[in-house]
């Protein structure tokens, strides 16, 4: 692409592919895509996009085409990739200048400088570093700028690779600039510091941009650059000067105004400070030693003192109490039950944290956090009062313990409670009775008070197990607590039904679940209440209570499941739905078919909020769960529901929906627990497994549920299915098996099994080109045992029920390897004898022991031949399955079924399924449970010893070993 004729053309382009008309669009569009191959045409891009008179967008456009074709053409072994001779003009027109104007274009010209640097830098690009190192020096405010964001982007690209040769690099390049990023660094943090105190706010806002800057290069190289930092002397200064700079930066905002935009860049700073710290701690816990004293002192000074009074924010006590976290848990600093076994830099780190944190330290410590940190604030209160529904989510959703600062003092106070529990329940429980007996409803202070320590007993209910006998506290005061009505009650009532959810899983008697459901009965007519009610707590009293006693439950079942249906209709936020329909999942879960009764109004519900989540695929997915649970309560039932939960399988199974990426894993569940508890086959139910073959496609993480799923058609109604889909199914598996983990290899041989098992005559021709590569497994002696014993299984059924089949696959396999059809034979029971260890289950066993001796009577030399393996594996068979009836003496086979049997559910067993019926009614069938194989074994022989004679079958019966025969004997002493 010549450069001169090309630049207008591919101006114009650009210019056409910024337009809002997609006539226009669309095509320009294409047109760029073509040339993105073309000799010539990136070098053009730069042109454009350090072209400062172009239009604004059209020079965005360009930067962004540059920045993916580095990703796509700019490797050398990339297909299409840039010439050396363009790449070499492309790097020296990136560093000429450091002038862009407009702050967006300039922050992409950083990122991609920083992809060519991570390729090219420093073998192909020398000059990069030493170019940037000499721009940042100069006096332009503006090329100054430009450089160190430059500076900043490349080494952080440098800094994230992490093969051994390039580690090397990075450490070689941090020791020839660590000074100077020193020197840079402090040099914008004194012009700053100076600034501020003259009050020129302009002036120091540019510099606090630069020194946010130098911080962040400061950050790669100090954390990334060196194998052991605690030997360098400069790295260990810059850390330690790290919290001068911090109480500096801190006293500083005292002065700045809240709406200045210095305020903004100076919490970042102070924030990029301490980020320094925790990384620096997290990937050199050892190196970190010298500065565990001074963080600790740092943190809780300015956390849990007056010292931070008028200077803190809440990101910035965030960050404090995340190092603080971090050394407490620090597995590096914990000395092994053996002291001796402890490196002498862990027993230091351990001694210095010992120092620090007396009873003094941590009583107060503990207190701040419970009664500052845990305390409710007037704003949650006012929102709680307003909007209970976005209290709640407010306090529940919201970002993790890393950056909101209501959990993560939770977070920290169960780490040290954890770490320090002896120190520190006293503490807590002494708080717990200072707060007996009744409340004064007008001090809302005491009453913020007890909602905060409940929630630190809650919060370590595992480590107060042995200190606080629950059941009397809540016999003697919760439960009266509970029964307060007075409206400013309602933190302490909410607090104490999630207080009870927290220990209910570690000491709470059986006996009192009937008085705690009575009071979360009435706790449910109080709406506001309960939607403030995080972490589920009522699911908390059913799910994870392992006492749980369903007789206990009943009584309140009817007015619970009533009460939670009314809130689940009257609650607006998606959140709130969500919680909601999981506590009612948990109800019927446990109560299973006692569900019956009460589910109606819900399930005229259910389609109506699955049409209004359509754009809330979260809430979609709890709606799914709840549903799986509701066909497992309702078992055949259920079928009543198949006009909304098969479309509902069909959208959430689809992988051409856009929402199969949130709903895939539960629909794959829902399907599956409809199909285990179908009654019959629907058209409706067996059109939906057109769904199955872009499934298995996928050969995601689902796969297992997707075999479970196909087994359970197979179950369901194999003639059918099968004669729809079995090619279908054939061709997916062929191909899976090209390519599948030894794992998914076994489960596609299990479904063949169970098609042999349940339709033995039409299974192996509908599945016969697989069939093939299972016998050649067989004779080649497969390595994996759990394959070679589905092998085994499979050619069992064939062997044993369908011998016609058998014969011309026999005969098939000897064309193909072009061995005679007696040798071929031959191998396969050789190897069947040799490796029937690899097979565990006993019916499988007893499966083999039948074929082989399905074989008999024979004259063929080649199974008079294997007669003594054949055997050999009926006498295992014989010990796996005969037991010894005690009266009579004598010996019967355990695995024979005469009738099938309703079996009998205790209350904590869940009843079978339809599929479990299925399944038992097929195993009356099966010759593996109706044939006994001690008759078999008799008729067998007795049949070989008629077509031979008795001399002939007696030297038959000399290849076999005495001690065999023996056994084989006793087993057959009734005949």
């Amino acid at each position: 692409m010549d450069l001169n004729s090309a630049s207008t053309v591919v101006l114009q382009v650009l210019t056409q592919a910024t337009s809002q008309d997609t006539a226009v669009l669309k095509p320009a569009e294409e047109q760029l895509k073509q040339w993105e191959t073309q000799p010539g045409f990136y070098s053009v891009l730069l042109n454009i996009f350090t072209n400062h008179s172009l239009d604004v967008n059209v020079r965005w456009l360009a930067v962004l085409y540059f920045k993916n074709g580095i990703d796509r053409y700019w490797r050398r072994v990339a297909p299409h990739a840039l010439s050396e001779e363009e790449k070499t003009s492309l790097r020296a027109g990136l560093i000429t200048n450091f002038n862009e104007p407009v702050n967006q274009i300039a922050t992409q010209i950083s990122v991609l400088i920083a992809k060519v640097a991570r390729v090219d830098c420093p073998r192909q690009w020398p000059e990069l570093i030493p170019t940037l190192v000499e721009s940042v020096k100069v006096q332009d405010d503006l090329q100054q700028h430009r450089a160190l964001l430059t500076f900043y982007h490349v080494t952080k690209t440098l800094a994230s690779k992490r093969l051994a040769a390039d580690r090397k690099l990075f450490y070689d390049l941090t020791s020839s600039i660590y000074s100077f990023a020193c020197s840079l660094w402090n040099h914008h943090t004194d012009t700053f510091l100076q600034q501020i105190c003259t009050g020129d706010e302009a002036a120091a806002a540019n510099s606090l941009e630069r020194t946010l800057l130098s911080l962040k290069v400061l950050r790669k190289l100090t954390v990334h650059g060196f194998v052991e930092p605690h030997w360098n002397a400069e790295v260990m200064g810059f850390l330690h000067a790290v919290f001068e700079r911090l109480k500096q930066f801190l006293e500083c905002s005292r002065s700045i105004r809240a709406e200045s935009i210095c305020r903004d860049r100076l919490e970042k700073t102070i924030i990029l400070f301490t980020k320094v710290l925790l990384d620096f701690l997290d990937q050199h816990p050892f190196s970190f030693t010298a500065l565990i004293q001074r963080s600790l002192e740092f943190s809780v000074s300015y956390v849990f003192t007056e010292a931070g009074e008028g200077v803190v924010f809440e990101q910035f006590i965030v960050q404090c109490m995340n190092l603080i976290k971090m050394i407490v848990k620090n597995y590096a600093y914990k000395p092994s039950k053996n002291i001796e076994d402890s490196s002498p830099e862990t027993l230091e780190a351990h001694k210095i944290k010992t120092a620090f944190f007396t009873y003094p330290t941590l009583t107060e410590i503990c207190r701040r956090l419970v009664t500052h940190y845990f305390l409710l604030t007037k704003e949650e209160l006012t929102m709680w009062e307003e909007d209970p529904e976005s209290f709640t989510v407010e306090e529940t959703g919201g970002d993790s313990w890393k950056y909101s600062l209501r959990p993560c003092t939770e977070v920290l106070f169960i780490d040290i409670f954890h770490e320090y529990n002896q120190t520190l329940t006293p503490v807590l429980l002494e708080m717990v009775h200072s707060l007996q007996g009744s409340t004064n409803m007008e001090n809302t202070n005491a009453i913020l008070i007890k909602d905060a320590v409940y929630n630190a007993v809650g919060l370590a209910a595992y480590e107060l197990f042995d200190s606080v006998d629950f059941d009397q506290w809540f016999k003697n005061q919760l439960l009266a607590e509970l029964q307060v009505s007075h409206d400013r009650y309602k933190p302490i009532r909410r607090r104490v039904i999630w207080l009870i959810g927290q220990w209910i899983s570690v000491k709470f008697k059986s006996d009192l679940r009937p008085v705690l459901y009575e009071a979360i009965r009435n706790l449910l007519q109080d709406r506001d209440l309960v939607v403030s009610i995080n972490n589920y707590s009522f699911g908390l009293h059913i799910c994870y209570d392992f006492e749980f006693r369903t007789d206990q439950f009943l009584p309140y079942l009817e007015s619970m499941f009533t009460l939670l249906f009314q809130l689940l209709q009257e609650v607006t936020q998606c959140d709130t739905k969500m919680h909601v329909l999981h506590v009612l999942s948990c109800v019927i879960e446990r109560v299973n078919m006692q569900i019956r009764p009460y589910v109606g109004c819900l399930v005229q519900y259910l389609p109506l909020l699955w049409k209004q989540s359509e754009e809330h695929n979260m809430l979609r997915c709890a709606i799914l769960t709840t549903l799986i649970h509701l066909v497992q309560g309702l078992g055949a039932d259920s079928k009543n529901l198949y006009p909304f939960l098969l479309p509902v399988i069909q959208l959430s199974t689809d992988v051409s929906q856009p929402p199969h990426v949130y709903l895939l894993e539960d629909g794959l569940e829902l399907w599956l627990v409809t199909l285990e508890n179908s009654p019959c086959l629907t058209p409706e139910l067996l059109r939906i497994f057109q769904n199955m073959s872009a499934l298995l496609e996928l050969s995601s993480e689902n796969l297992k549920n997707c075999f479970k799923i196909i087994n359970a058609y197979i179950f369901l109604s194999s003639c059918e299915f099968l004669q729809m889909y079995a090619a279908d199914l054939c061709r997916s598996f062929c191909e899976l098996l090209k390519d599948i983990t030894t794992e998914g290899q076994v489960q596609v041989l299990k479904v063949v099994e169970n098609v042999l098992k349940v339709n033995p005559v039409l299974g192996p021709q509908m599945f016969q080109p697989l069939l093939p590569s299972v016998f050649r497994g067989i004779i080649d002696g497969e390595r994996y045992p759990v394959v070679m014993s589905t092998y085994l299984g499979i050619m069992g059924r064939v062997l044993l029920q369908n011998a016609r089949f058998f014969s011309l696959l026999l005969s098939q396999m000897a064309c193909e390897l072009g061995q005679e059809v007696d040798q071929i034979l031959g191998n396969m029971i050789e190897m069947w004898v040799d490796r029937m260890d690899n097979i565990t289950q006993p019916e499988r066993r007893k499966l083999s022991a039948l074929a082989l001796l399905s074989l008999l009577p024979s004259l063929n030399s080649v199974i008079q031949d294997k007669f003594c393996g054949i055997i050999n594996i009926s006498v295992e068979g014989l010990h796996d399955v005969m037991t010894e009836d005690s009266e009579t003496g004598t010996y019967k086979d355990c695995m024979l079924m005469s009738h099938f049997e309703e079996p009998k559910v205790t209350e904590d067993e869940e009843p079978p399924t339809e599929q479990d019926k299925r399944k038992k009614m097929l195993a009356l069938k099966d010759p593996v449970h109706t044939v006994s194989l001690q008759q078999f074994i008799y008729e067998k022989l007795k049949a070989q010893q008629e077509l031979l004679g008795e001399q002939g079958f007696h030297a038959l019966m000399e290849t076999v070993d005495t001690e065999i025969v023996a056994q084989l004997q006793e087993f057959l002493q009734v005949f």
